[in-house]
């Protein structure tokens, strides 16, 4: 199906019309609106070794999306073929082959284009028939096929239908984002940058757009990301793993961003004849591809700034279910003898005459006489020594309390924003030491008793041959015998971090990333280890002012939405969102 479609988007197509029957395994029919074949290219188009797509003998400038013209007659080797096809101006006319066998040729009445109809597939090679997947998967792998193809070209509308369902229908659009989004997620539009980067060659100019989302909208695996070189749908290694090195300690390690990247460049900085189905390129200068790519990724991704996935999942809104307390009003709309007794006199004065009191038992009143007197609930208070500032300032709000000794709450313009402080912090601590990082050298604090962690020997000699490039992140170590090592000094960003548990956790990591990832990637993790040893724990108490000195900090700090494992630092109930809860909208 996919070079048949392939050949429906070089013929010029601007409509593309698909329709499958059991996963394609029955039938499947690809119908366009092209510039249609006449009757002499379509016997030529069945004949192996012919081409049309070659213009001339230069085979590395190739534009179009397949040439080898291998397709149409190895289908029509192992299948029933048929091909009508109208030139505009002409006749239409049509050419059926069953397993190699020209069965019928002749007039066609159809509208400009092309339609393609195979039957039967593989239905007198047993052989090949039983190694075909299921009908489901092989539907998966079409749609899979024909999403991507319509990412690639928004200027062409393209239809699936399965056993006569629509399955995907694509209008055609101007903009690459909005395809996009209506090709995986609508709520990809909302939670995703747009990348848009120029560098200039001695060969022409390379283009990088598209969208990436941002790190706290991710998947369970990389099958949401798409790749396209000069329109063509890849699945190339070194693209795939610059993403990765982009989103490098902004995700966790088993989740994975949803990208749609586009690279447009001269046909002669990239060859596409590496694979036989097209789906790996090789470029003549890798590291500037892979260079562009992060840049241009993490320069999008800055550029958001504190933004995050602001808006709760449906799932986490339905937690919130209103209940009736205990003594609050009954059907009736009055407070029953059981209410009553189960508060305490200061609920019940509020509820309840002296005259009924005194006509409760007494065995009931001597019951809760413990509990009469006790003091009402009390969140903690601060004197206000300024007015609080203004909420429309800021977009992350006006800290109102903190929920658990965790949870900062705060009240924006346009809701009530809830803050982890701790994953919150550990950002902004990690970006404190990367910006120090980038100046040269963060500064470290020396201990007063340098402290010995003892360590398992291979543990011992990956810190010692890491001890120059954690010397440049404030840590400084030395080896203290075949199994410990020596701290004399840890970031001073850290303030009293606990260098024991430090060091074991930067062991471990160098462990798990020391061969995989570059010196400047390996760097990134083991900061954002440090980092997560100096941040806010959860379960301290914060002063009002530590608040909003953490949401002001957020707000002018890249990539404060999410913490340095990927998860949301903030989300954020709007109004309506509020309202919804009880039940005002």
């Amino acid at each position: 199906m996919k070079e048949l479609v392939e050949n429906a988007i070089d013929a010029g197509a601007s409509r593309i019309a698909i329709s499958l029957s059991e996963g394609g395994l029955s039938r499947i029919e690809v119908a366009d609106d092209g510039c249609g074949m006449t009757p002499a290219d379509m016997a030529l188009a069945l004949e192996r070794h012919a081409t049309s797509k070659l213009p001339d003998e230069a085979i590395e400038m190739v534009a179009t999306l397949g040439f080898r013209g291998e397709a149409l007659p190895s289908i029509a080797s192992v299948a029933r073929l048929t091909i009508e096809s109208r030139v505009c101006g002409a006749e239409g006319w049509a050419r059926a082959v069953d397993n190699g066998i020209v069965v019928r040729e002749g007039p066609a009445a159809l509208p400009p284009g092309t339609r393609v109809i195979v039957e039967a597939l593989f239905g007198r090679v047993p052989a090949r028939r039983k190694f075909l997947r299921s009908a489901r998967a092989e539907y998966g792998a079409c749609m899979d096929v024909v999403r991507r193809l319509a990412m690639a070209r928004p200027d062409i509308a393209f239809t699936l239908e399965h056993d006569g369902r629509r399955a995907l229908a694509a209008t055609q659009a101007d903009d690459r984002p909005g395809r996009v989004a209506a090709l995986t997620d609508r709520a990809l539009a909302d939670n995703a940058v747009t990348i848009d980067l120029e560098r200039p060659t001695d060969a022409g100019v390379l283009v990088l757009g598209g969208v990436a989302s941002l790190p706290t909208y991710n998947r369970g695996v990389a099958d949401h990301q798409y790749l396209f070189v000069n329109g063509r749908p890849v699945r190339d290694r070194l693209l795939m793993g610059a993403i990765r090195g982009a989103y490098a300690e902004m995700l966790p390690r088993d989740r994975h961003a949803v990208v749609a990247l586009f690279l447009d460049m001269p046909a002669s900085e990239v060859d596409v004849n590496v694979h036989p189905a097209k789906t790996e390129v090789r470029f003549r200068d890798p590291a500037m591809v892979r260079g562009m790519i992060v840049s241009g990724l993490r320069r999008a991704l800055d550029a958001a700034g504190h933004r995050s996935v602001q808006r709760p999942t449906d799932a986490a809104l339905q937690m919130w279910q209103p209940e009736r307390l205990p003594g609050a009003p009954d059907a009736a709309g009055g407070l029953g003898p059981a209410a009553v007794a189960g508060v305490g006199m200061g609920e019940a004065a509020l509820f309840a005459t002296p005259s009924s009191v005194a006509a409760m038992a007494p065995g009931r009143v001597a019951d809760h006489r413990s509990t009469f007197f006790t003091t009402p609930p009390a969140a903690r208070a601060e004197p206000a020594w300024a007015p609080p500032p203004e909420t429309i300032a800021h977009p992350l709000g006006v800290a109102r309390g903190q929920v658990a000794k965790t949870y900062i709450v705060a009240e924006a313009e346009d809701g009530l924003v809830l803050v982890d402080q701790h994953a919150a912090h550990e950002r902004l601590v990690l970006e404190r030491m990367r910006a120090a990082l980038a100046g040269g050298r963060v500064a470290a604090q020396a201990l007063l008793i340098p402290e010995v962690i003892e360590l398992d020997e291979p543990a011992c000699d990956r810190l010692e041959a890491r001890a120059g490039e954690l010397g440049e992140l404030g840590l400084d170590l030395e080896r203290f015998g075949p199994a410990a090592m020596l701290v004399r000094s840890t970031p001073a960003l850290l303030g009293q971090a606990d260098p024991t548990g430090l060091v074991t956790d930067l062991a471990d990591e160098l462990a798990a990333f020391d061969e995989a990832l570059s010196l400047r990637e390996r760097l990134d993790a083991v900061a954002g280890t440090m980092a997560c040893h100096g941040s806010v724990r959860a379960g301290r108490v914060l002063s009002v002012a530590e608040m909003n000195a953490l949401l002001r900090e957020m707000e002018v700090t890249p990539h404060s939405g999410q913490c340095n494992h990927g998860r949301p630092t903030w989300v954020k109930l709007a109004h309506g969102d509020i309202e919804k809860l009880f039940g005002r909208r």
